[in-house]
């Protein structure tokens, strides 16, 4: 019996997390039925083997579509091959290749007047990609042509996005044979706005009935490139059905590819009300000015309180002077999160909330903790971010880890964190001053990179502007001399808090700790003292025995004091400190003199009327640091 498909491109929304490459290659029987999933080998895994109308199945990761939320679409093209048996043609009945920020099947449902949406809330989903195949019994013609199938023959069908023109194809051919000269659908539209960075591909089906099966055989994807065309010796073979025993199987039905004016017009129609609708009831939206300008991806409460276990304390990673910090797994996608849940009641609170939406949200770095996106729900506030399985710096130094940090782990760690400054400082399109550089904002991922987070109290200024922050921020111990006197932040403020983490870092303790003793309470005065008896490298963390490399053990406490100095204008700038780190410059041979001097031209932050001449240089940071307590 003749057989034709509806092809629909519908523009609909949601986000997602890790990436894998844009291409890969799959020989295997898929049936629609259930929910699986075609991982990196080519494998399949079945995650839901129970038989339902709808099913589908989906490459395991998402793929990277754009290179930014806000860049241009990718190029892709894939091609799949499948085949419905003949005892299992339903009038009415589907599949879908669908472009999704989630993965899962679909409220479309096929009937014989054309396509509908069937949400059971009520409201139509967003920025999804879906390339539907209806059976339709008709005797349309595709191209001029009569294109004859038999039922149970593998189909080839080849859907392409070019970004250079924005044009999206569809064609269909049988297995093994030319490409047709005629396209069986085309549409020009740029798709970049209804697609997210990250996307999931694959199949969904749903029938009006139960008896309609759909068998996918082989599956192509390339990003920015073509698709190979699906090879026939490699397809695997339909599985008999019972019918099929007894005679009924060998029934070869014709099957004829058709998509008419009428339905070309009715496509495009579904096209722009689909955008028309979106964009309607974003309207309708209240949107905080911050959100609008910045705005990540948006949470939903629903999808945290899941991930959070209901906000349990036993996944409490830490607390802060504003909230807690949570551990999560978002179910959709399998991917562990952390989600820092800021207290309702704090003004603080909320002014560090938009802080962090405004900045880090925008941030690309790869020392840089990721914001994956937030949530508003009532009067809470809610961040998510990356989550970093081996946690916060400070555990390592200061708690009783599994094991301790060896010292090439910690002089990478300080490397990645000067390289996260010398973004935010000198390589952004706006400077960004940290002002809460401590071990505890610095993170630790899953392959020992050190990542700077807690953006907290960061503030944005333009280059080569002057900071007019008036309001004293920080912690007991990494506070500039002048900070404290003016309350003004700079790159050279962020820079002193830089020196003293150093010294943290290399020796394994804090910058103040009343519990030494009362020649070593002052960290950055210790460290200065040793050097000057010639013992500098006995400040080392006794932890490592010894087992470290000398010459960079000097390096990072010389330019430790070098970073802290008193005088805002004697300290380098986070452009010289990565090339001394990475060997690139040597520090000045007359350091420890300009460490002692306190006349310096240019100092406007802290000059020689401003620092005593008869108080040591770590005295000063100290007592200026005990203005304020940590968070």
């Amino acid at each position: 019996m003749p057989f034709s498909i509806f092809m629909a491109f519908l523009l609909l929304k949601v986000a997602c997390s890790e990436t894998v490459p844009g291409n890969f290659s799959f020989y295997g029987l898929l049936k629609l039925e259930g929910v699986l999933e075609v991982d990196s080998n080519g494998a399949t895994v079945v995650t839901n083997s129970t038989a339902q109308d709808a099913g589908y199945a989906y490459y395991s990761s998402p793929l990277q579509f754009k290179n930014s939320s806000a860049g241009d679409a990718f190029s892709f093209s894939t091609t799949f091959a499948f085949a419905v048996p003949s005892t299992d043609l339903a009038d009415g009945s589907g599949f879908y290749f669908v472009i999704s920020p989630s993965k899962g099947a679909f409220g479309i449902s096929p009937n014989n007047s054309g396509l509908s949406l069937n949400n059971s809330d009520g409201n139509s989903p967003n920025h999804t990609i879906v390339v539907e195949l209806d059976q339709i019994f008709t005797n349309n013609q595709y191209g001029g042509k009569n294109l004859m199938f038999h039922a149970g023959d593998p189909i080839q069908s080849r859907v392409e996005y070019n970004s250079t023109n924005n044009k999206a194809t569809v064609t269909l051919s049988p297995v093994g044979k030319p490409r047709p000269s005629v396209l069986l659908l085309t549409l020009t539209q740029d798709i970049s706005s209804d697609l997210y960075e990250y996307m999931y591909v694959g199949f969904s089906s749903l029938s009006e009935t139960s008896s309609a099966s759909h068998y996918i055989l082989a599956w192509n994807f390339k990003m920015n490139g073509e698709a190979e065309d699906i090879e026939a010796s490699r397809l695997p073979k339909l599985p008999e059905s019972p019918e099929g025993k007894g005679g009924y199987g060998k029934i070869k039905k014709i099957l004829a590819v058709v998509l008419s004016l009428a339905a070309a017009t009715f496509v495009l129609v579904l096209v722009f009300g689909a955008i028309l609708l979106s964009r309607k009831r974003r309207s309708r939206e209240v949107l905080e000015d911050w959100e609008v300008q910045y705005g990540p991806h948006k949470f939903t409460y629903k999808e945290l309180f899941a991930a959070t276990k209901g906000f349990k304390d036993r996944e409490i990673l830490g607390k802060g002077g504003f909230g807690r910090v949570y551990r999560g797994l978002l179910l959709a996608s399998n991917m562990q999160i952390a989600v820092k849940r800021v207290a309702h009641d704090s003004n603080q609170g909320m002014r560090e909330f938009v802080a962090e939406i405004a900045t880090i949200g925008r941030l690309r770095h790869p020392n840089l903790a990721r914001l994956l996106g937030y949530c508003r729900h009532k009067q809470e506030l809610f961040l998510v971010y990356d989550y970093m399985p081996n946690g916060s710096l400070d555990k390592y130094l200061y708690g009783q880890p599994k094991s301790t940090l060896d010292w090439g782990m910690r002089y990478k760690i300080l490397k990645d964190v000067a390289a996260a400054l010398f973004y935010l400082h000198q390589q952004w399109t706006q400077v960004v001053i940290h002002r809460d550089i401590k071990a505890s904002n610095v993170l630790i991922d899953g392959d020992m990179n050190g990542r700077l987070g807690d953006f907290g109290l960061a503030k944005l200024v333009e280059h080569g502007t002057d900071p007019q922050t008036s309001v004293l921020a920080g912690t007991l111990g990494y506070i500039a001399p002048e900070l404290a006197r003016t309350g003004k932040a700079n790159t050279s403020t962020d820079l002193f808090a830089f020196g003293v983490f150093m010294l943290e870092v290399v020796c394994g303790r804090r910058p103040l700790d009343p519990r030494a003793p009362e020649d070593q309470t002052l960290l950055a005065e210790w460290v200065l003292n040793c050097w000057d008896r010639g013992d500098l490298l006995e400040t080392v963390d006794g932890r490592l025995q010894n087992d470290y490399a000398a010459e960079e053990a000097e390096v990072a406490l010389k330019l430790g004091l070098y970073c802290s100095h008193v005088v805002a204008a004697a300290r380098p700038s986070m452009s010289s400190v990565v090339q001394y780190l990475t060997g690139v410059s040597k520090l000045p041979d007359n350091l420890r003199d300009i460490i002692e001097a306190r006349d310096f031209p240019g100092s406007t932050s802290a000059t020689s009327s401003d620092v005593p001449q008869n108080i040591s240089f770590s005295s000063l940071t100290i007592s200026a640091s005990l203005v304020t307590e940590g968070r």
